[in-house]
């Protein structure tokens, strides 16, 4: 049990889980629906938990989504006259797809939701299905959604597939009139389908509040370069500024290419180096004079300059209260890389270089966590390195990006991520495509000479 909190749980979330057990548990008792609902959730969960390692929050928001969708249904059964089929199902799914990206997770919940209201309205294997199908559909069909039209044929699609579902599954459906089935199933269908997306349109911001995550939606407002902190940069760092659009980019593809979230690590690299405006004029993409505002510091000042754009960056970010997956960038892009050109100038200015710890010029950390910031972590290295080359040829960039990847990955800042030696790779080739298209030498055209030469 020990073990469990240190790694797993805090106590405050333990007693809330505990407590959301208990009070489904009574719930159920009161109302006279079979146990087997908060044990099969509880199972569920330690599924989660223990086996798939759900981070620990998750599984109290989803059983916060799954107990709201029981005392629905318990109000439609006991206080309404309406037919079950009303209730919209498929919105358990659909919010679970668009603020998780976890197709595993959905299908669980999905499958969860449908049986557990087949349960609390008493219905058949039929019923079960009809949920089942229309919610599977609802779910796949806003995967990486991006527009509030998807939404909206989403709902559509419910209602089609759960329609075609009753007419296949319903015994009963060639002996009523056009006129009953209208009114028992399609009429119903319709209703559910179009509020299974109302409701996840208008729960789904807050929802992402609630659980802290961040959706497409989300990440698209950010993405705007109308958004203030992005504003600022290009009249503050503009040189930053530029950077990060090609890291983005550069991010972007290579997150594509490699299955990762392309669009979070997109907008993550918008966002990464946004503590350079403290003091942009340290940096070298904003240095427009020849002199450099290093060449007058000790090292190990310039190191704490350099360093600092890191927790300057946190700091900014959690005042115009980025979510968490953003924060994330700012420190894991450097992880506890070795600020070099700064460690070997200390060396070089020390009477005895013994006397110079390397560790005070590393970064802080921690190192990537995840795919999408290591594979910024890379892009944001390999991109300023590329700049600096004096003839960017595709050959030298190739050489130059696979040595940066191989260097990173010795250094130890891919170890904590979950990035394989194939992704790696394709990672490298990605770069190396990109930022010669980008950076590739251009073919000098003769000056006109003029009538008299």
């Amino acid at each position: 049990m020990k073990r469990i909190f240190k790694e797993h749980l805090t106590v405050s979330q333990f007693f809330t889980g505990f407590f959301v057990f208990a009070f489904l548990v009574a719930f159920c008792f009161a109302a006279g629906y079979p146990y087997i609902i908060p044990l099969i959730m509880l199972f569920i969960s330690l599924q989660l938990f223990f086996v798939q390692k759900a981070r620990r929050s998750m599984l109290l928001n989803l059983g916060f989504l799954l107990t709201l969708l029981v005392f629905l249904a318990h109000a439609v059964v006991q206080w309404g006259q309406w037919s079950p089929y009303y209730i919209p199902v498929p919105v358990i799914g659909m919010l679970t797809v668009l603020l998780f990206n976890d197709l595993e997770l959905m299908f669980i919940m999905v499958l969860l939701s449908s049986w557990i209201l087949t349960l609390v309205v008493g219905g058949d294997v039929s019923m079960l299905v009809i949920y089942f199908m229309g919610s599977l559909v609802g779910s796949y069909s806003v995967k990486d959604s991006r527009r509030i039209a998807t939404i909206i044929n989403a709902g559509l699609s419910v209602a089609v597939v759960q329609i075609l579902c009753a007419m296949i599954l319903t015994g009963d459906t060639a002996f009523i009139s056009l006129k009953e089935f209208s009114q028992d199933y399609i009429k119903p269908f319709v209703i559910s389908g179009f509020m299974a997306a109302a409701f996840t349109m208008i729960t789904l911001k807050a929802f992402e509040k609630l659980f802290d995550v961040v959706t497409n939606f989300t990440l698209l407002e950010l993405s705007d370069f109308n958004q203030p902190l992005l504003k600022q940069m290009i009249l503050e760092a503009p040189g930053t500024y530029h950077h990060s659009l090609i890291v983005g980019n550069l991010s972007e593809a290579a997150a594509d290419a490699i299955g990762a979230d392309a669009l979070l690590t997109r907008v993550g690299a918008y966002y990464h180096d946004i503590g350079k405006m403290d003091k942009a004029e340290y940096f070298t993409e904003n240095q427009l004079a020849e002199s450099n505002k290093h060449d007058d510091l000790e090292a190990s000042v310039s190191k704490l300059v350099i360093i600092n754009h890191v927790k300057n960056g946190i700091e900014l970010a959690r005042k115009h209260k980025l979510n968490k997956k953003i924060v994330d960038f700012i420190p894991q892009h450097h992880g506890t890389s070795l600020t070099y050109y700064f460690y070997q100038k200390a060396i070089e200015d020390a009477e005895d270089p013994s006397t110079v710890d390397e560790s005070n010029y590393r970064y802080p950390g921690p190192k990537p966590q995840n795919k999408e910031t290591a594979i910024v972590l890379l892009a944001d290295s390999v991109e300023a390195a590329t700049r600096a080359l004096a003839e960017p040829t595709p050959k030298k960039i190739e050489e130059l990006v696979r040595k940066i990847i191989n260097n990173k990955f010795i250094d130890g800042q891919l170890d904590e991520c979950n990035l394989t030696l194939k992704e790696i790779d394709q990672i490298a080739r990605i770069f190396t495509k990109v930022l010669s298209a980008m950076y590739h030498t251009r073919v000098k055209y003769p000056e006109k000479k003029g009538n008299g030469d």
